[in-house]
């Protein structure tokens, strides 16, 4: 996390001489907790945690349905068991913490009312950013200008933008950040799910030309709408921006923009053409189409600090980093939306592809995609670690970034489908009172 190094030989005094997992650590639920989460930083060559993983995730289950550790420990091993403290958000896992610490006998009264201070004052400056950004979302009137494929996802959008920007002095930044996932939105349901072949082209020639192409004139009105709320949003971008000094760092997330729109507009072909590319091409478009590349250079552009010209030439420079995180999106997205896609009749979907370059069943081409996501989790600990002259702020939103994916598709497509999870979460973030 904040990018030392240190072996995970360390843990290999928790071995026995027969090289596995001494049985007596399991009389340690606490450490066996600890352990779990430890885990979760494995690296590509960590093996010992691989190890450390399977050995604490089965002592874990194990506890969690026998009910022989107190309340409090039994529900923080169920969080855990849901997602690990590396891949929650901060915000989210304090939060589920304070609850478990409360029922603690031996707890610090102090350190729990500050806590609960803190997690109260962060939850107040949130909502006064929300009715920030309601307002500007009702003064769009997106539900009269847009047909009813647009999913309406403000406070989603604005809960999973958390994991990036939690902390209160980024306030500019997340409602920021909001728009701009705003815009991404709108063009993915509207490449996506609405959107007729010449219309696509007529919005992706637009977008990429920075205004409307000669048969704008000629599409219906919604069309034109989405245009100019794009274009309308990033000229007010600029305005607040220009007296920092900075132009550059719009220029350079419009430029990541169009490649996103392009991405879109070329899965939109193969959508409409029910046309299933390669494993390894449908990769490299589906890849650019989840934003992250965008998103991160949007974060610059947002944070004002971290708009410099070598975050965006390490940004151009396609880091391993940026393409593992957009891997691990694309991959998840595509595992928990299939039954969406398929219900749309959207073909172009990883599933689908590696199923008919491999000539395997879903079920087989599912569970090796869930391989890749392990794979890439160890690749981003990883390049986390080894990623030098870039700012710690930047790496740190990257991780944010990851996480942001972790609990938006954990076992489900939080964002299509919000009612389960993510509605819990951003009840739990945004409207449940936290007691003194």
């Amino acid at each position: 996390t904040y990018g030392h190094y240190i072996s995970s030989d360390v843990f290999r005094r928790f071995k026995g001489i027969d090289g596995n997992f001494k049985e007596t650590l399991k009389g340690d639920a606490k450490g066996i907790l600890s352990l779990y989460e430890a885990a979760h930083l494995r690296t590509t060559t960590d093996y010992i945690l691989d190890e450390a993983l399977i050995f604490t995730s089965n002592h874990l289950k194990s506890l969690a349905e026998g009910g022989t550790c107190p309340p409090y420990l039994s529900m923080r091993i169920r969080n855990a068991l849901t997602l690990s403290q590396r891949w929650n958000m901060e915000m989210v896992a304090a939060a589920e913490f304070i609850s478990t610490y409360e029922q603690e006998k031996d707890h610090d009264e102090m350190l729990l009312k500050f806590a609960k201070l803190n997690f109260k004052l962060a939850q107040l400056h949130y909502l006064q950013e929300l009715k920030i950004l309601t307002v500007w979302y009702k003064e769009k009137d997106f539900a009269s200008n847009l047909p009813p494929y647009f999913k309406d996802r403000l406070a989603e959008n604005y809960f999973f933008i958390l994991a990036v920007l939690f902390e209160p002095q980024v306030s500019r930044a997340r409602i920021m950040y909001t728009k701009f996932y705003t815009i991404l939105g709108i063009v993915d349901d509207t490449f996506d799910r609405y959107a007729s072949p010449p219309e696509a082209s007529s919005l992706h020639n637009s977008l990429e030309r920075w205004a409307p192409d000669h048969t704008m004139d000629q599409q219906p009105d919604y069309l034109k709408f989405v245009l100019h709320f794009i274009l309308d949003t990033y000229e007010e971008f600029e305005r607040e921006l220009k007296p920092e000094g900075k132009p550059y760092s719009v220029k350079a997330n419009i430029e990541e923009l169009k490649k996103v729109v392009k991405a879109n507009f070329d899965l939109a072909k193969w959508a409409h053409a029910a046309h299933v590319p390669s494993f390894e091409e449908y990769m490299e478009v589906g890849e650019v189409e989840v934003a992250v590349y965008a998103a991160l250079a949007a974060i610059c552009m947002c944070m004002g600090d971290m708009a410099t010209k070598e975050a965006y030439e390490w940004l151009k420079s396609k880091p391993k980093l940026a393409k593992f995180i957009s891997a691990k999106c694309r991959l998840m997205n595509d595992i928990y939306g299939y039954e969406d896609d398929m219900s749309r009749g959207y073909v172009p979907n990883a599933v689908n592809c590696y199923m008919k370059q491999y000539g395997v069943t879903k079920q087989e081409a599912t569970r090796k995609l869930h391989e890749m996501v392990v794979d890439v989790d160890k690749a981003i600990n990883e390049e986390l670690l080894m990623t030098m002259g870039v700012s710690r702020l930047l790496l740190k939103a990257s991780m944010g970034m990851a996480k942001m994916i972790a609990i938006c598709y954990n076992g489900y497509e939080g964002f299509t489908r919000p009612e389960g999870k993510t509605r819990e979460y951003i009840n739990l973030m945004l409207v449940n009172q936290i007691r003194f």
